[in-house]
């Protein structure tokens, strides 16, 4: 039974990134955004822990003390600042991310927001998640300002307005 509601979670939080990644013009980013979560790496961890209202890699990371998933998803999906961290041999080094995956990486933030909200949805949530882990972000600064740049437009303008925002300045 976790399995559907596993592939429906993560369907529905596909296709609300994908609408939005339209919205602004990147197509083939949002016909690809996240397929990594299909491949049975992540698909069976998903399955396992799957929880419905948050994501099932922090149930796997409470249990084992790391994901698997996790670390197999952000190596292969470029709108995750953690694919963009770096060792060099100073510690560790973010580079600055490229606009249209911030871009990406803000749809993913919205639409996660969606998916496990639901209709409790508002367009601050996003923000609150992003402040809440923003203490442990090893974000590129110019990346992490342009990402506050657009949650708090979100916020105070709401998400029709941002898109078009996005697209205007952006794209």
């Amino acid at each position: 039974m976790n399995a559907i509601k596993h592939f429906k979670t993560i369907t529905k939080h596909k296709i609300l990134v994908s609408k939005l990644c339209f919205r602004i013009g990147l197509y083939k980013q949002g016909i690809c955004h996240d397929l990594s979560k299909y491949t049975p790496t992540e698909f069976i961890t998903g399955i396992y822990y799957y929880q419905g209202n948050k994501s099932p890699n922090s149930a796997e990371r409470d249990k084992k003390g790391y994901s698997e998933a996790w670390l197999h998803h952000k190596g292969r999906n470029k709108h995750h600042w953690e694919y963009w961290v770096d060792f060099t041999r100073s510690g560790l080094k973010p580079a600055k991310m490229p606009i249209k995956y911030v871009l990406e990486m803000f749809c993913d933030r919205v639409a996660a927001s969606m998916t496990y909200q639901g209709d409790k949805y508002r367009d601050t949530f996003p923000m609150v998640y992003y402040e809440n882990g923003k203490h442990t972000y090893i974000m590129h600064p110019e990346t992490r300002e342009l990402l506050v740049e657009l949650l708090k437009h979100l916020e105070k303008h709401g998400l029709d307005e941002t898109l078009k925002y996005i697209k205007k300045t952006y794209r």
